[in-house]
């Protein structure tokens, strides 16, 4: 293998060099073993084979088969029609990659890690001479080596990349573990200075002290803490490796640094159940489940896992691992990633495509990075001035923290309802300034003025079917110039009901199909509300599909019907102004769609979460989905391949180019200040006919929650405002065609807040109030 590294060497370490060595010439197929060779099935007739960098991720390659169509061939592919150009495969030695010959044909074999334990894949290259086969199985090797040990292959030698050989395992007696490789426990330590929040840009890491101390002399008691070994039955460790360990001490606002300890990652028992922990000599000091609660934050810059806890004694807690080096921290944050996602969908990381995983990990490390443009920064560069320069003029934030309450909220009558009902959703008029509440079988109208203020207007009583039967709507939709409303009916998911509005009365039921339910609906297109337009979208659980009230019988449109064999669980659509569509489900994943009765250009795979619920601008260039403790911001614009400067709801993007979402939430220290657990209603972009998309509105228990859209276009993620109230936020949207006027739903009250209004987080605008405060109204979201 020696022969070829000086060869190798030239591309190795280019950075420009995305493909490290490719086989231009061969056939792509999936054998089973025991099964006879005429059921060897041919893949891809005509394909290539490379290996790629993995952008991103040091140390990490792919295996890609690429298909190669003749001239003739493309026209064969429809332009709607999903295609399967590539095969990914992330290279490391469980694909027990190997060279081999089959009916005297050179081949290249590795297994199926998605499919069957006897099924391979096998490319065939007779084409290719035998040092260039040779070439590309070193490079396998070296990818393999780099994968594994996280360093250059460039001074490995022969006798280490050998390692990587394959060699046929004996009967195997047990399934591996999903564990990632274990770090060899390192001896020096961290400096005990503290660090600051790893949010925000940083200088490059404080250089490594010597410490020797395992002891950890946290700044506070203990008990205050939760500082107390828990015993686990049966516990199993996956991952371990020292790292510092440090509390957010909101006292002096920074992370006080509590010792050197052993990072865990360990499973309990069986199943998908696993703990974060910080283990002595004296057992684990502390144990946290691990699940989406801990709202976790990853920075490869400064080599960092943040996370929140909240206490038996409902006090929250952010606790940050600073790890020594860039290998103890990625390994660490790989097995932590795999065993959040097993323990959110309850299934086996293994199961998941590799170039999935290979994305669930590239989105692991998403933080704020520096303005491009230097011109655009001079508004951050003028606030981070005025904090420091102390003769500078208060900002208006803090000139209206010593104000009164703000003139422009107005404590309102609600509408009347059953006792015991609070209001549940919000939905904002397009025409004639109106919101409307929905507070059990009842609606409340609140108009708008021009002083961002609201006023109670009317209340619409007692929603009933039209044959007298009364529901409470599971969710709502303005239609026809908001002429009427739309009303899903929890109690018959197969039909909608359409509420006149001046009436105040259900007139009709639209019975969309016998078979079919629908569990979520859209406007034809993102501002048909304020049009004529009679249809609408629609989504069952596994099906997209057009409905028109007025066709004769079942109102779903046969010819515009998209139904998925598998359970893909649709948890929200949304449409662009020129009506394409964007559809997320409950298992993560995101669906692009230029029309409705195709198949998906694009499809984005699940980082892990369900998707509560999704929102798109109006030109289609950007969707924000919902999970309950973070935001995905996508930008669907397609960077590069032959169909670069198009959006992906018109083509799809290239394997190795899907767009890598931003993620959106709050910084863990801040959480802690807010004392309860995230829990985010679905998040909405502001919207008008003409106007562009600059902000981005939530809310989670008490708080409403808006980002500055512009800022985190520009990769400032924690650019966020936040407003406190006394009660829990329902729901919140901007005001139609306005993007300052919030419109806010509590469980009790509506009211219009002006966004120049919504505060900096610090911890006086955040701690819970000491009275007059239930926690327990602020913890569960209605979503």
């Amino acid at each position: 293998m020696n022969i070829f590294r000086s060869i190798i060497g030239k591309v190795w370490q280019d950075p420009n060099a995305a493909e490290v060595v490719k086989i231009s010439s061969g056939q792509l197929f999936l054998t089973r073993a025991g099964i006879l060779r005429s059921n060897r099935e041919c893949i891809y007739n005509e394909a290539m084979a490379t290996i790629r960098r993995i952008p991103q991720m040091d140390h990490n390659f792919q295996l890609v088969i690429t298909r190669v169509y003749e001239d003739e061939d493309q026209g064969l592919l429809a332009e709607d029609d999903e295609t399967d150009e590539e095969r990914v495969f992330l290279v490391g030695e469980e694909l027990d990659f190997r060279p081999g010959e089959t009916d005297g044909e050179p081949t290249f074999i590795w297994r199926d890690l998605q499919g069957d334990v006897d099924e391979l894949f096998e490319f065939v290259c007779p084409d290719t001479n035998a040092p260039t086969r040779a070439f590309f199985e070193t490079c396998m090797y070296r990818a393999m080596f780099e994968r594994k040990y996280k360093r250059s292959a460039d001074m490995a030698s022969e006798a280490a990349l050998d390692e990587f050989v394959y060699k046929p395992p004996p009967p195997k007696a047990a399934t591996p573990q999903i564990s990632s490789r274990k770090a060899s426990p390192s001896t020096s330590k961290i400096s005990s200075a503290p660090v600051p929040s790893p949010q925000e840009p940083q200088a490059e890491p404080e250089p490594i002290a010597e410490e020797t101390a395992m002891s950890v002399e946290p700044s506070a008691p203990r008990e205050s803490l939760g500082l107390t070994p828990t015993p686990l039955p049966n516990a199993e460790t996956i991952h371990s490796v020292e790292a510092g360990l440090y509390h957010w001490n909101a006292d002096i606002e920074e992370f006080d640094h509590s010792g050197i300890v052993t990072a865990q990652i360990v499973r309990g028992g069986s199943g998908y159940d696993y703990y974060l922990s910080a283990a002595t000599s004296d057992g684990h000091l502390l144990l946290h489940k691990i699940g989406s609660e801990l709202n976790q934050r990853c920075s490869k810059k400064m080599r960092t896992l943040t996370w929140n806890h909240m206490g038996d004694n409902g006090v929250g807690h952010s606790w940050l691992f600073r790890f020594e080096n860039d290998e103890d921290y990625q390994a660490f944050i790989s097995t932590f990633m795999s065993c959040l996602w097993e323990t959110t969908n309850q299934t086996s990381w293994a199961k998941i495509k590799a170039d999935e995983q290979d994305y669930v990990m590239r989105s692991a490390n998403d933080e704020d990075v520096e303005m491009k443009d230097v011109e655009d920064s001079d508004e951050d560069e003028d606030a981070v001035q005025s904090a420091l320069d102390p003769d500078e003029e208060p900002s208006d934030d803090e000139e209206e923290d010593e104000e009164p309450a703000s003139e422009d909220e107005d404590d309102l009558k609600q509408p009347p309802g059953a006792k015991g009902d609070r209001n549940s959703q919000l939905t904002v008029g397009y025409k004639g300034d109106r919101s409307y509440v929905v507070r059990g079988n009842n609606i409340g109208v609140f108009s708008h003025d021009h002083k961002n203020s609201i006023k109670y207007y009317a209340t619409i009583s007692n929603i009933a079917t039209p044959k007298g039967k009364g529901f409470k709507p599971r969710h709502v939709m303005l239609h026809d110039q908001d002429s009427k409303m739309i009303l899903m009916n929890p109690q018959d998911p197969n039909s909608l009901y359409s509420m006149d509005i001046e009436r105040g009365k259900v007139v009709e039921e639209w019975k969309v199909h016998d078979d079919i339910p629908v569990l979520n609906i859209a406007p034809e297109n993102k501002f048909a509300p304020t049009t004529l337009e009679k249809t609408l979208v629609g989504t069952s659980g596994n099906a997209l599909f057009r409905i028109d009230p007025r066709v004769s019988g079942a109102k779903l449109v046969d010819s515009q019907y998209k139904q998925y064999v598998s359970k893909n669980k649709f948890s929200g659509v949304v449409t662009t102004a020129s009506g394409k569509l964007a559809v997320a489900s409950e298992k993560g994943d995101i669906r692009l769609f230029d029309s409705i009765g195709k198949n998906a250009k694009t499809a984005l795979p699940p980082l892990g979460d369900p998707i509560i619920g999704i929102d798109v601008t109006a030109d289609g260039r950007w969707i924000v989905a919902t999970t309950k403790t973070y935001l995905l911001l996508i930008d669907t614009l397609i960077g590069e391949g032959r169909y670069s400067g198009q959006l992906g709801f018109d083509r799809s993007f290239p394997a190795n180019a899907k767009p890598l979402p931003k993620r959106l939430q709050l910084k863990p220290e801040h959480v802690a200040f807010m004392g309860n657990n995230v829990s985010f209603t679905v998040a909405k972009f502001n919207q008008g006919e003409g106007q562009t998309e600059n902000a981005i509105v939530t809310s989670t228990g008490p708080f409403v929650i808006a980002w500055d859209f512009g800022k985190v276009k520009k990769g400032f993620n924690d650019k966020y405002e936040i407003k406190k109230y006394e009660d829990h936020v329902v729901q919140d949207n901007f005001k139609f065609g306005d993007d300052k006027e919030i419109i806010v739903a509590l469980d009790n009250n509506v009211l219009a807040i002006n966004k120049k209004n919504l505060k900096r987080p610090t911890r006086q605008s955040l701690a819970p109030p000491t009275a007059g405060y239930s926690r327990s109204n602020i913890v569960n979201s209605p979503y």
